[in-house]
């Protein structure tokens, strides 16, 4: 039922139609060329991250409301959201004059709970995940008569998402493959329908946190499968169920799918911040996340990666960068057994210090019960340039002697 859902419900015409609507509402978002993120491919970067709101999801949220009917409109919409559909339907509500009620799981990021608040709309803090505050909402719909406004699971949503690949199209020339997050599925469909149906031959991959993969595990299953939980820091796709009309369209016009973990992830986030300037959430980074780390092949071929979104918490932040660096060997610890005699922490010191290394966290502590009583260790934190600087040092350490545990 849901393929032919997707299919007599969801035209090209349609995402055409939307575009129409959404032209004076929605930025058109720049691409930018970023082949440094992922040697020996023609990477770019559409910038979704910067659309109004902060977030792609403005889209299909100003389209869908455009098109209910006056009843519809007096009796308010309502909405569930991580974060960004939210802050979309919000303003898309405000922009047209009508009243809206927002259901957000309560760990949602208070940037975004605050952003959705200050675009007018009322906002309604749900226990637990996405999925529960979608439940809420269905239930306050009944109750109060609200119109609802589906984040993913809506042929009209997922038309107002398409206009991005209308953009793309114009954009980029010869484009051989397009990455792009995936949380329910509304985005990657809307983009893959309307990619395949302009030019088949280029390849749609989908993206998922290795915490969150319900679109992964469904296609993978033939059927949906609803997961028992989700844990990432890419809340933005925390979703345990695609919709039935995501899935078919996923099922049919979606290549592949692939997962990154949060290492992966933050170290995505650092490197856009660094060399393009670009501030992602978790869920906005993951498409470059899979490009850089090798979750898709890409070389040689002209490729774009969609930042969904920009809302990241700036209190995460910092911890994000700090996973970054880890993950991208621009931050390494060694723990180092000492024999307790002078002179030892000079030679480690110079050793570092001749190789380019720079010592941010020093710690030395007598050996414990049971080792060696003239032994001692020394934990040192350290900033490096890559794994292979770390390599360096790690074997100028050894060479000297010098024990790394």
């Amino acid at each position: 039922m849901g393929e032919k859902l997707a299919m007599s419900t969801l035209t090209l015409d349609q995402v055409y139609r939307a575009s129409y609507v959404l032209k004076n509402v929605v930025r058109r978002t720049d691409v930018i060329y970023a082949p440094h993120l992922k040697p020996g491919t023609q990477l770019y970067l559409k910038t979704e991250n910067l659309q109004l709101t902060g977030s792609f999801k403005l889209r299909g949220a100003y389209y869908k409301i455009s098109q209910l009917s006056e009843e519809e409109k007096a009796r308010g919409v309502i909405a569930c959201s991580a974060g960004n559909h939210a802050q979309g339907v919000a303003l898309a509500a405000q922009r047209s004059g009508i009243e809206a009620l927002i259901c957000l799981p309560d760990n949602a990021p208070i940037s975004k709970v605050e952003a959705t608040k200050s675009y007018g709309a009322k906002v309604r803090l749900v226990e637990g995940v996405y999925d529960d505050a979608y439940r809420k909402a269905l239930e306050l719909r009944d109750e109060c008569g609200y119109t609802f406004i589906h984040p993913f699971n809506d042929p009209e949503v997922i038309a107002g998402q398409g206009t991005i690949a209308l953009e793309l199209a114009e954009q980029v020339q010869q484009m051989d493959a397009v990455l792009v997050p995936v949380g329910g599925g509304g985005l990657i469909s809307g983009i893959a329908y309307t990619l395949k149906s302009l030019n088949p031959d280029i390849k749609v991959y989908g993206v998922q946190a290795t915490g969150a993969p319900s679109m992964l595990t469904s296609i993978q299953g033939g059927h949906i499968h609803t997961l028992d939980s989700v844990s990432t820091i890419a809340d933005g796709i925390a979703v345990k169920e695609p919709g039935d009309l995501t899935y078919a369209i996923c099922s049919q016009y979606v290549d592949d799918i692939v997962t990154v973990n949060d290492d992966e992830i933050s170290a995505a986030i650092l490197a856009l911040m660094e060399q393009h300037k670009l501030v992602t959430e978790g869920a906005g980074a993951v498409a470059v996340a899979a490009a850089m780390f090798g979750k898709v092949d890409l070389e040689g071929k002209t490729a774009v990666c969609l930042l969904s979104g920009g809302n990241i918490d700036v209190t995460i932040l910092s911890r994000v960068i700090t996973r970054g660096l880890l993950m991208s060997g621009r931050s390494c610890q060694f723990k180092i057994e000492l024999v307790d005699k002078p002179g030892q922490l000079r030679d480690v010191s110079r050793i570092i210090a001749d190789l380019g290394g720079n010592v941010t966290s020093i710690h030395h502590e007598r050996a414990s019960e049971g080792s060696d009583i003239n032994g001692c260790y020394l934990q040192i934190v350290m900033e490096t340039r890559n794994w292979e600087h770390i390599k360096e040092i790690r074997d100028a350490l050894t060479n000297q002697g010098f024990r790394l545990l």
